[in-house]
Formats: C-alpha cells, sequence, structure tokens
C-alpha cells in the first residue's frame, strides 16, 4: 500500500505557554485513495471529491504521521459532509458511524492514534435506505467526501467537539433595539481528564473596529470526563444593528475555556465566529419585520454549487462565484434546498445581508419508523446547533413537498416541530406545501407556510397565482404565508419569439416562454405584501437524474442561470431589472439570433425610465420603460443587424443577421 504522509509540526503539538490558545486545524484534503464497486484499484484524488450515477458504498484511505506523543491534548476527525453514510477507521479500529449526508460531524479519534504513521480508512455508501433522510426527492444525490476534512486539535479541556457538529459555543441575542440588546451566551465545556478542573469561561463581544463593547465570565467546576453547559450574560447599549442588505453588520463573539490555575491555563480552547444582532418577525398581514419595519424578502432557491466536471465537490471559490452571480441580481433571501448547505454559503450569505430559509432533507417521502424519526431529529439538531449563531438564517425548514399525508408523515412533522421549539425558540418553522390545500392536514404542523405554485407551467394559466394566493391568505388569515417556489424550464437553446406554451414533460422548452411566466408572475407577488418571501425555482439549472425533459436529460432547467453559469437567461434580467438599482438595460431573446423574418419585436428590460433603441446606427427612438419593459417593432435588414440600447448610464447590444427562409414552391 502506498504510504501518504502529512506533517504536523512539532510546534503545532507542543503546549502553549501563556493562554489557551485556538484549536489548531491540520487540512486532510489531498493524497487520499479512493475506490468503488466496479473500479480497478485505487485512485489518487483530492478532496472535495464526489461520484455520481452509482448509489452503494465506496472507499478513501490515507496516511497522516504524526511526529511526537500527544499528551494533554484530543484529536477530532472534522467531515464538513459526507454523502450519505460515513464510517471510519483509524489504524483498524473503527473510530465511529454518522448518518446524514449534510451537516458536519467529528469523531473523537485521540485513543486510536500512535506516533508515526497512521492510517486513515473511510467508507461512505450513498445507497438508498429507508431510516435516513432524504428518501427521494427532485436531485441527484451523489455520494462522497464532498466536502473538506481535517483533523482538529484541542486541549483536554474544550469546548464540547461532539455536540451534534456544532461549535459549542451559542450566541443568544435577545430583546434587540435599536436602543438595547440583550445578550448570551450558552457554552458547552468539556473535561477529558480523570480529575475534576476548575476553569473559567469567558465570552465578549466584538465590534467591527475589534473594540470590546459586551463580556461575561464565569467560574465552573468541570467533572471528570464530564461536560457542563454554562449560561452567561451581559447586555448591549445603543447595539449596531444588522439590517439586512442595507447594512449587514457583522459583530465577532469570541469565548475563551481555561483553567483557573496560572499553570495551567495553557491548557483550554478558544473559539471565534461572526455574529449579528437582529429581531425578524413574520406577521401574518405585513410579512416579514426585520428590525420592527417590513422587509422585502426576495430572491432563489438554491442546491449546494455544483457544476461540470465536478459536481456537488465545490470549492470555496466556486461557491463566491455563484454568490456574486446572486448578487448581481439582487436578491434579499435565499432559500437553501432542500438539506443543509456548505458553512461557506451561511458566512456569504450573512455577511452579504441575505435572509435564509434552511430545512432538513425531509423532501417526497418519510418513513413512520421510530429509526427513521430518531435520524430526522439528529439532523435538525446538526442543522440547528450548527447554524443558529448565524443572523442570515431567519426560519428552520422542517419538509418540502411530502406527497403523503397520512399518520406517519404527521407523526413525524409534529415531532420535528416539538424538537425544533425545543433547540430554538427564538426562530419560527416553516413548510413548502405542495400537494394538499394550504388549510389541510399537511400544512398544519409549522409555524409558517410557503406554496410551491407553477400555475401556467404544469398547470392553470398565469393570472391563476393572486387569486390562489388570496384564498390561501383567506384560509390562514393568522398564519404568516410565503411563496417557497415558483418557475418555469427554459433552455437556453430552445429559442422561440413567440413562443407557444411548452410541455413541462417535453424536450422543447424554450427560453421566452420562462421569460413571460416571470413577467406575469412576479407582479402578482409584489402587490401581496403580506408575503413574508418569494423564492424562484431556481437560481441555477441542477442534475436530477429522474428528468428527461428540456435540451438535456437528467437536469431541471427552471434555472435563471445555465448549469454551465455561461449563460444568464432572460428571466435573469426581468429580476435584476425589479430588484437592482445600478443602471442597466438588457436586450431579451439575444440567442435568437438567425432571424428568418424581417419583421421583429424588440424587447429591453431595465431599470430606467426610458430607453434608446438603434437598428444600423439608425435612431428609432425613445420609448418610457413601463413595468420595466419597453418594447419596438423593427424591421430587419437582409445580412447583419446590430440593435443597441441606451438606457440612462446603461447600454446592451445584440446582433441578430436575416437570412430569409427560401420560398416555397
Amino acid at each position: 500500500m502506498k504510504t501518504i504522509h502529512a506533517v504536523i509540526s512539532c510546534a503545532l503539538l507542543a503546549p502553549i505557554a501563556a493562554i489557551a490558545q485556538p484549536r489548531a486545524a491540520i487540512p486532510l484534503d489531498t493524497e487520499w485513495l479512493f475506490h468503488k464497486i466496479g473500479d480497478h484499484g485505487w485512485q489518487a484524488v483530492a478532496l472535495p471529491h464526489s461520484f455520481d450515477g452509482y448509489r452503494g458504498p465506496a472507499w478513501y484511505r490515507r496516511t497522516v504521521h504524526l511526529s511526537r506523543a500527544r499528551h494533554g491534548q484530543r484529536h477530532f476527525l472534522e467531515f464538513d459532509g459526507a454523502l450519505l453514510v460515513a464510517e471510519a477507521w483509524i489504524n483498524g479500529q473503527p473510530a465511529g458511524r454518522h448518518a446524514g449526508g449534510f451537516a458536519r460531524f467529528r469523531f473523537d479519534i485521540t485513543d486510536l492514534l500512535r506516533d508515526g504513521d497512521n492510517e486513515i480508512v473511510v467508507r461512505v455508501d450513498n445507497a438508498p435506505g429507508k431510516d435516513i433522510a432524504p428518501l427521494a426527492g427532485d436531485y441527484t444525490l451523489a455520494g462522497g467526501l464532498y466536502r473538506k476534512v481535517r483533523l482538529v486539535t484541542t486541549g483536554d479541556v474544550h469546548f464540547d467537539m461532539l455536540d451534534y457538529g456544532g461549535p459549542g459555543v451559542y450566541f443568544k441575542p435577545s430583546a434587540v433595539t435599536r436602543e438595547h440588546a440583550e445578550l448570551a451566551w450558552t457554552v458547552r465545556a468539556r473535561n477529558e481528564r480523570a480529575r475534576a478542573v476548575r476553569a473559567v469561561v469567558a465570552t465578549q463581544l466584538r465590534d467591527a473596529q475589534q473594540n470590546v463593547v459586551a463580556s461575561a465570565r464565569k467560574m465552573v467546576l468541570l467533572p471528570p470526563r464530564g461536560t457542563v453547559q454554562v449560561e452567561l450574560r451581559a447586555a448591549l447599549p445603543a447595539p449596531h444593528l444588522w439590517q439586512g442588505v442595507d447594512d449587514p453588520y457583522l459583530y465577532t463573539s469570541e469565548a475563551v475555556l481555561s483553567e483557573e490555575s496560572a499553570a495551567d491555563r495553557a491548557a483550554g480552547d478558544q473559539l471565534s465566529f461572526q455574529a449579528g444582532l437582529r429581531d425578524i418577525r413574520l406577521d401574518p398581514q405585513r410579512g416579514l419585520l426585520l428590525n420592527g419595519a417590513s422587509y422585502q424578502v426576495h430572491g432563489v432557491n438554491v442546491h449546494q454549487t455544483s457544476l461540470p466536471g465536478k459536481g456537488i465537490a465545490a470549492s470555496d471559490a466556486d461557491i463566491d462565484a455563484d454568490y456574486r452571480i446572486l448578487s448581481e441580481l439582487g436578491v434579499t433571501g435565499l432559500r437553501y434546498a432542500h438539506y443543509q448547505h456548505p458553512q461557506r454559503a451561511y458566512d456569504l450569505s450573512d455577511r452579504a445581508g441575505w435572509l435564509v430559509w434552511t430545512e432538513l432533507p425531509l423532501t417526497a417521502a418519510v418513513d413512520g419508523s421510530d429509526a427513521f424519526l430518531a435520524n430526522g431529529k439528529q439532523q435538525l439538531r446538526e442543522l440547528v446547533r450548527q447554524n443558529s449563531n448565524h443572523p442570515s438564517v431567519m426560519v428552520w425548514g422542517l419538509g418540502n413537498e411530502i406527497y403523503q399525508s397520512d399518520a406517519a408523515s404527521a407523526r413525524v412533522l409534529d415531532a420535528l416541530q416539538r424538537a425544533a421549539h425545543e433547540e430554538d425558540p427564538s426562530r419560527p418553522t416553516a413548510y413548502a406545501n405542495c400537494c394538499g390545500p394550504i388549510d389541510g392536514a399537511q400544512a398544519s404542523h409549522t409555524d409558517a407556510v410557503g406554496s410551491n405554485v407553477y400555475f401556467g407551467w404544469y398547470d392553470g394559466q398565469f393570472a391563476d397565482l393572486g387569486p390562489f394566493l388570496d384564498a390561501n391568505h383567506a384560509r390562514r388569515p393568522a398564519t404568516p404565508l410565503a411563496v417557497s417556489e415558483y418557475g418555469a424550464g427554459a433552455s437556453a437553446l430552445h429559442q422561440e419569439d413567440p413562443p407557444q406554451r411548452p410541455q413541462p414533460g417535453g424536450r422543447w422548452h424554450p427560453e421566452q416562454y420562462q421569460a413571460l411566466y416571470h413577467e406575469a408572475a412576479w407582479p402578482q407577488l409584489a402587490a401581496r405584501p403580506w408575503l413574508w418571501a418569494n423564492f424562484i425555482w431556481v437560481g441555477f439549472d441542477f442534475a436530477s437524474a429522474g428528468r428527461n425533459e428540456g435540451d438535456t436529460p437528467g437536469f431541471n432547467d427552471k434555472g435563471l442561470v445555465s448549469f454551465d453559469r455561461n449563460v444568464r437567461k432572460d428571466a435573469y434580467f426581468w429580476y435584476q431589472a425589479h430588484w437592482t438599482t445600478r443602471p442597466m438595460a438588457y436586450i431579451t431573446s439575444r440567442r435568437h439570433a438567425l432571424r428568418t423574418q424581417a419583421a421583429a419585436q424588440v424587447k429591453v428590460y431595465s431599470n430606467q425610465p426610458s430607453a434608446r433603441l438603434r437598428l444600423n446606427g439608425i435612431d428609432l427612438g425613445e420609448r418610457p420603460v413601463n413595468g420595466h419593459i419597453a418594447t419596438w417593432q423593427v424591421q430587419l435588414a437582409e445580412g447583419a443587424n446590430r440593435l443597441e440600447v441606451t438606457a440612462g448610464a446603461a447600454a446592451d447590444s445584440v446582433d441578430w443577421p436575416l437570412r430569409p427562409a427560401p420560398a416555397s414552391r
């Protein structure tokens, strides 16, 4: 077997003389060997790594070299995510098993390590299992160590590393106003020693200029090999509030755990993370209230970043690129479909000021067994504890489009509702409803409800959306309601101007029809401010193995942006015209470039009051932009045609060559 080394330096493992230091994290992303059934031998891979088109077990292995003894330290193998079940062995001894594909988890491997070479073997299995969510869903469930892995080293006295993958330190502001905020930290302090330890827990909050603005401190007696939950409180006058996209102000929360005695003060732990102070409420009549004021949450659903050639094994740079596209679109919120997303995504939403609906992978189907419910509660606790410190998170989603409305689904949803409120009473729960009435049993378990609606695509007409929402509001006047999904398919390769209504399950999905769908949908949503959020399905085209429609089998093409990110479809710019203030103008149907008819309509989306069009240098006049649209009827010349539009400081241009169709005989 090939030996692979990652040397941990003596400096990282040596005692630190002065004060408890941040935990050391050694990346384990390179020099892995990978094997799955059907492969010939082992192949070298780097993490993140995923495999697709295969549901079953696969193995990863590597060797870590530890250069000296590690007295007084604990070592944890930390995974940011592994699909769907992961088991690990260290030097042939079992280290742990985790069921659930989307959350961070850790194994304490201290007692399994030795000086010198240590072999790590990880088995992942993405095969369907009746006890683990998701049981089904409209997305491809890939496999692998598709997020990062690291070795984390702490002292014997540390913040609880085995608290459902959470940080062990939880910041809980309350009673937040412009005048005052109550601050609380819940700290889980762990002592791995065989004797009791007197320790100091200290927390503080720093502002953006790194000034300490609040602090708390408490002495605690940690029992042998025990965990103590410590509550600390402080207050902050005149807090700088996190105000969404207008002012996403972030503080830094810091926590230090150290032994009381001066000789042992080096043994301990430090942790810091971003924190925001805001008050969010869902009002059935006024929509979402951010710090007491109505706030429009509009955006898109997103799956975790997935790219050609990489699948879901996306890097931080890949995620950053996606979020730049969403920023340019002008979103104020995101719905994370349909599972926990990587921490990078939540961090970026914190910084951008976007409000996030994040949810469990409870999609399409549930199982009523005790084992399934236990796994659902585990995944819920992981979701909450790993993400409750993020100011961007506004609701906990408990499920999406569960097609069965029966005793089993009711039992699971009721139990998860209770567990969510036990974990975090400060945030409401939500359910994305599609397949039953808004006042039916399936939509009755959560604090708030979203509707997945596709009038004008799967059924009904464009104009049905508003009356449907009004009827829901009349049936549930005391329940906060949102639109969790709406959208239509579109292939950037399919052009038809004007388009006929396509078949959703068919191969022909013209881009222009998607644009007409959204032109009709958005005014109906914007006219109903009692909706606390509106989310388009979906931001980016994504893999869905069960689909055979549009231009590429195995994909859902309802994205505003193509899977390869090379095309921002016309509908993307329709929303940019509504959601952004930076001057923009966009000529639609630009991919319908080869024209056969001289008569053509030019349609422009813009956020400016008027726009001017030129065709082949000839000024065709200025038109008002009504409802963010300006149109001209033009006659194209045979051969090349250059269209240029200006709208304030914005400009756009396209080329539409005309080749008349041959006359029929």
